[in-house]
């Protein structure tokens, strides 16, 4: 054992799991009762990094403007329903055609970003943002608004793929899943702050209100650009430009250590293809093939099975997300609302505030936790919790829907309404932030930006979708039989992460691909 003590600091560098330095490794010398507390404190786990925690929020922070799109468009309906007399159908295509449209976005913002560079990506998202905010808040017809609807959601999809791309590249192995789950943080936010908003500005009158609740939403965006300004690169991004030096420095900030950095750096530069004794050189050249080339081949032609597994986890994870109609919950709030026996616009406002905060509070809870406890202790705990809360409120609504003595069914409405915002809060204390922080964890390098930019392409197509059915849906089998769908549907979500997804916390993005190619059969033999 005590030979064994000098071996420690050079083990602490090798290629293991995070939480083996502050748990077993700490069993392994306890024998040793001659071990100073200098050697103890080697093993303990490192503390979070206050640099890569900080430029993971800026980034994150773009995920704001889907956000609050999403709060303030289920408001805004209300009064431009009114304002432009326009039909049901016509608002299940404004609320949902952001999500198509964002297709658009996410489809280019891989190539985009393996082309600018992420950061840079993340500013040109902003700003087509930005102009999409303001387009809505001058619109004077449908038509208009059908237009500026369109540039927000391009805007959209570049944002939703890049931040947990660039969260995920600059986090050390001991916080990613922390990290990269603020993306899901300031979604909830952003839709916190569009309830706000519509409630502020539902006194103003029916023609201003709602422009003045679309037309706010350019303003994050400006502050958004300008403080990415103050972000490094990425350096994995920078290790595929060559740039060695500069990737190296960024590592060495945002890594627990500086035996942590010289790992990672040797891993990214493994996983890009580049040779083992350019380690200490600043600048290398690029040979053109490895900085792109045959990717989407690789990834959807003639996939190994470990890829294809990693694209079913991928796309699957992102599809059950939305596909258990949380959006519908969000965005037709209101709505929801109203079946469950609110009649005052204001009122119904004041109770999205609610699902709001309920959002935004259980999925910064899920933050602390995702790294701890492990990605899929908190999918299945938040899918199976879902399948109760959707379950109970589509009873509820059910029993609402049949009897028209409120006062006697006051009991239901106060279920139905406890059971929306027990959705949100199941929803977002695991399906919401872990869909994002798995799907940007788990594709290879070379492959990472294309494969996020199709997991966001599923999640908003499928978003899309549930938004523009929701209404025609009700209208066909009754409020509480669409939950009942949905709830359906969570139950197979269920049965999918239990099987398809094995876990990847502790693991460095480099060795998530080794978890992949036997599907279902993934788990380790004991």
């Amino acid at each position: 054992n005590v030979n064994f003590l000098p071996q420690i600091p050079s083990l602490m560098a090798a290629k293991i799991p995070a939480d083996f330095v502050g748990n077993e490794a700490q069993k392994l010398i306890s024998p040793c009762s001659t071990s100073s507390s200098t050697d103890v404190s080697l093993l303990k786990k490192p503390k979070r990094n206050k640099y890569a925690l900080a430029i993971s929020i800026l980034a994150s922070m773009t995920s704001i403007l889907l956000g609050y799109d999403t709060g303030v468009m289920s408001g805004a309906t209300l009064y431009i329903k009114e304002d432009l007399k326009i039909t049901d159908v016509q608002i299940e295509l404004l609320v949902g055609t952001i999500n198509i449209y964002s297709l658009i976005g996410s489809a280019v913002a891989g190539r985009t970003s393996d082309w600018i560079g992420r950061r840079n990506t993340i500013i040109f998202a902003s700003a087509i943002f930005f102009v999409g905010a303001l387009l809505m808040g001058v619109a004077t017809n449908y038509v208009y608004l059908m237009a500026g609807r369109f540039v927000a959601g391009i805007g959209v999809g570049y944002a939703l793929m890049i931040a947990p791309v660039y969260a995920a590249e600059v986090s050390p192995a001991s916080s990613r899943g922390f990290l990269t789950s603020f993306p899901e943080v300031f979604i909830n936010a952003g839709v916190l702050l569009g309830y706000v908003s519509n409630y502020a500005f539902s006194s103003l009158p029916t023609n201003l209100g709602w422009r003045f609740m679309l037309g706010v939403g350019a303003v994050p965006s400006i502050f958004l650009a300008i403080g990415v300004l103050a972000m490094p690169e990425s350096p994995r991004w920078l290790v595929m430009q060559g740039r060695l030096g500069d990737a190296k420095r960024v590592l060495d900030k945002t890594s627990d250590s500086l035996q942590e950095s010289q790992l990672r750096l040797s891993d990214i530069i493994e996983a890009a293809g580049l040779p083992e004794d350019c380690l200490n050189e600043d600048i290398v050249f690029i040979p053109k093939q490895t900085n792109g080339s045959g990717v989407w081949k690789e990834l959807l032609l003639s996939p190994s099975p470990v890829i294809r597994h990693i694209l079913i986890a991928g796309i699957g994870v992102h599809f059950f997300q939305q596909a258990s109609g949380i959006d519908a919950l969000v965005m037709y709030s209101p709505r929801i609302f109203a079946k469950a026996g609110m009649e005052n616009n204001s009122d119904k406002l004041l109770a999205t505030i609610g699902v709001g905060f309920s959002k935004t509070f259980f999925t910064l809870v899920a933050t602390f936790f995702v790294d701890r406890i492990g990605r899929r202790v908190l999918l299945l705990t938040s899918c199976g919790g879902l399948i109760v809360s959707l379950l109970s409120l589509g009873v509820g609504l059910t029993i609402i829907d049949r009897y028209d003595d409120r006062k006697a069914m006051m009991w239901v409405i106060v279920l139905s309404i406890m059971m929306s915002f027990s959705c949100v809060a199941f929803f977002s204390i695991g399906m919401g932030p872990v869909a994002w922080v798995y799907s940007s964890e788990i594709f290879p390098l070379k492959l990472r930006a294309q494969g996020c930019s199709m997991g966001v392409a599923v999640n908003r197509f499928t978003s899309g979708v549930v938004l523009m059915t929701f209404i025609s849906l009700y209208n066909a089998i009754t409020i509480g039989g669409a939950f009942f769908l949905y709830a359906g549907i969570a139950i197979v979500s269920w049965i999918f992460f239990y099987t398809m997804l094995p876990e990847t916390q502790g693991k460095t993005l480099e060795d998530t691909e080794g978890l992949f190619g036997n599907y279902f059969k993934w788990r380790p033999r004991k």
